[in-house]
């Protein structure tokens, strides 16, 4: 076949979805079960590359133009221009995987716009057991080495163990993305590497919130927080997170594009993503003073207000505390006060890991739920409330709120409420953006269940309920971010969550997560997904029409293999023959996703028979609705 980039398929047909499901129930996806991305067993491939007395090429994401990107980054661009494919023990006599356990210098940012990314792992640094979750023990370039690493990845409520190889781009014999400062440390560029291949390229990683980093490090939910409206004890709230672990960021907002990395007086970067990696409360000139550390990935760049490296502040401070404190080097990391913090930054992003409720004086765990779903165009993408029309039509969820919080005291007598967090996230759109697909805007809407339907299961609710009621809860606002998510406190009974696009129409896969304080029932408002699947029926070459069998020969030519473009182009023929079915033909993501799902090494006639059998519509990629949220690009 013509070469094509491998990607996996993301099947939402009712046969699929029963077998994810069997095989979930089963365990699959959990950290300690993760799923093989595309298939690949990091021990068996390390075993064969010892056997065979070779170094792993990666084939799936091969060293190659296709894997940097497909715009900027793409095979014919300027920024691409000498680009080489190098292993480490080409870059250096001694390459070392992690050195001294890993640290924040590790992470140094390269000439890709994923500071949102970086700012994620420097925080992956704070905490041993995360990190080896995602960068799991005893990979090194020294011991049993074969040119082969594996990171775990959480995507869509489930862990991905992903391999690669360790080609990575140089350009004038350097690192062409993250790097560590010494030079001589891979394992972050690596990771950056392993994350890139789950998104199609490392085009695909530029712009983005550092929320999305944390969450696919930790399977975490995050939090944002208006800075220009912080609540009173948010001090108190990061000092909590960062003793749980939980992953912080945070940036300034930009008003248009001419602020995106503008450096402001003293040194901060607009639109640029800071990891938060500590904070301290001190005793200075007889009062207590919040101090946060923060940290600019690209490893240089440092505010200069009160309280930087060479600050008179720090005068004051008594001389042991200073100590520990303080470093004076040029490596992007930084401290300055509470009140500052405040001042200059805009948003803040904390990734909670189990989701705790930071809120409570008291240590609590969540019950958590997952649930996918799709937009589908006419069918179950009927956009937000600004559309009553359709908005019934979008997927509902029942949630039931049995118990009360344990923390009414706390709040000075409020009423007695259920606390729950409820977080949209939409699937594979970083892996889209080659082919015109970004971030849907998107949001959700809660409303109560009416009485004539408590306690039964399966209703879908239509247009006149939404016509007649309003929502009880939503999302803040609705957001082109990845995932939106928003914490609310109601009374106990059952609620009906509607996720939508803005707009109707917009088709995309997402996934719903509910982290309930307590006991709380979910359910999807729609019938069961069950199917008994038939064995698969074999064709032979003879039972195959021989037209088909002609056009086949006649596009494949001697080597009777296909390309994308050439599937198209069969099925495309194929279904016009059928004018009683209404459809704009195969797409050429519909197609890639076919030649995907074929071992590359069979050219059998049976399959292309069976493919032929159905019929598929084409899809538009919709262009993102406008949104408030600025793409954090540097």
């Amino acid at each position: 076949m013509a070469e094509e980039p491998i990607v996996p398929v993301y099947c939402t047909g009712v046969s699929a979805q029963v077998q994810r499901q069997r095989a979930k129930a089963l365990g699959l996806g959990r950290h300690e079960n993760a799923v093989r991305y595309l298939g690949q067993d990091y021990g068996r491939l390390v075993e064969e590359c010892r056997r065979s007395g070779t170094l792993f090429r990666d084939e799936t994401f091969p060293p190659a133009p296709a894997s940097l990107g497909f715009r900027e980054l793409g095979p014919s661009s300027a920024k691409t221009y000498g680009v080489q494919w190098k292993r480490p023990t080409e870059l250096c006599p001694r390459p070392q995987f992690i050195v001294d356990g890993a640290t924040r210098t590790d992470i140094c940012q390269g000439a890709l716009g994923d500071c949102w990314l970086l700012a994620a792992i420097a925080s992956l640094t704070l905490n041993d057991t995360i990190l080896h979750r995602v960068v799991p023990h005893g990979q090194s370039f020294q011991h049993g080495y074969a040119g082969i690493f594996h990171f775990q990845i959480w995507q869509f409520g489930e862990w991905l163990d992903v391999v690669v190889d360790d080609y990575l781009p140089t350009k004038d014999g350097k690192l062409l993305f993250v790097h560590s400062a010494e030079g001589t440390e891979f394992w972050s560029a690596l990771l950056e590497k392993a994350y890139a291949k789950v998104n199609g390229c490392y085009e695909a990683l530029s712009g983005g919130s550092t929320s999305e980093g944390f969450e696919d490090f930790t399977g975490g939910v995050t939090e944002w927080y208006d800075l220009r409206k912080p609540p009173g004890d948010l001090y108190q709230i990061i000092l909590k997170a960062l003793d749980r672990g939980s992953l912080l960021g945070c940036s300034i907002d930009i008003t248009s594009a001419f602020d995106m990395e503008a450096v402001t007086f003293k040194k901060l970067v607009k639109g640029h993503a800071y990891s938060v990696t500590g904070a301290k409360q001190i005793n200075y000139r007889g009062q207590s003073l919040g101090l946060i550390r923060m940290r600019n990935p690209w490893g240089e760049v440092e505010w200069t207000g009160p309280w930087s490296d060479n600050s008179s502040e720090w005068n004051a401070v008594e001389p042991s505390l200073r100590q520990q404190l303080m470093v004076k080097m040029e490596d992007g990391e930084f401290w300055m006060s509470f009140r500052d913090f405040l001042r200059e930054f805009t948003r803040l992003e904390i990734c909670n890991l189990t989701p705790d409720a930071l809120q409570s004086r008291k240590f609590r765990k969540w019950n958590t739920r997952l649930y996918d779903g799709t937009w589908r165009r006419g069918s179950t993408a009927g956009g937000c409330r600004n559309y009553p029309a359709t908005f019934w039509i979008n997927p509902q969820f029942k949630i039931q709120l049995e118990e009360v919080d344990d923390d009414r005291d706390e709040d000075g007598g409020r009423e007695p409420g259920c606390s729950f967090l409820l977080a949209l996230m939409q699937k594979h759109r970083r892996r889209e953006r080659r082919y015109g697909k970004d971030m849907e805007t998107i949001g959700f809407a809660v409303y109560e269940v009416p009485p004539e339907y408590v306690g039964k299961s399966g209703i879908h609710l239509k247009r006149d309920f939404f016509l007649a009621n309003a929502s009880r809860a939503r999302s803040e606002q609705f957001i082109n971010l990845r995932e939106v998510s928003t914490r609310f406190r109601l009374p106990p009974g059952e609620y009906i969550v509607v996720p939508s696009t803005f707009e109707p129409n917009k088709e995309g896969d997402f996934v719903l997560r509910v982290f309930s304080e307590k006991k709380a029932g979910t359910e999807e408002m729609d019938d069961k997904i069950q199917a008994t699947l038939p064995d698969e029926k074999v064709l032979s070459e003879s039972q195959i029409d021989d037209n088909f069998k002609q056009l086949f020969k006649q596009l494949a030519g001697a080597d009777m293999e296909i390309s994308v473009t050439e599937l198209q182009t069969i099925l495309n023929r194929i279904i016009g023959k059928h004018k009683d079915l209404r459809t704009k033909g195969f797409s050429t993501e519909s197609c890639r996703s076919m030649v995907n799902l074929m071992d590359t090494a069979t050219g059998s006639w049976d399959w292309w028979s069976s493919t032929c059998c159905g019929t598929e519509s084409a899809t538009t990629w919709p262009s993102s609705a406008s949104s408030t949220w600025t793409s954090l690009a540097a």
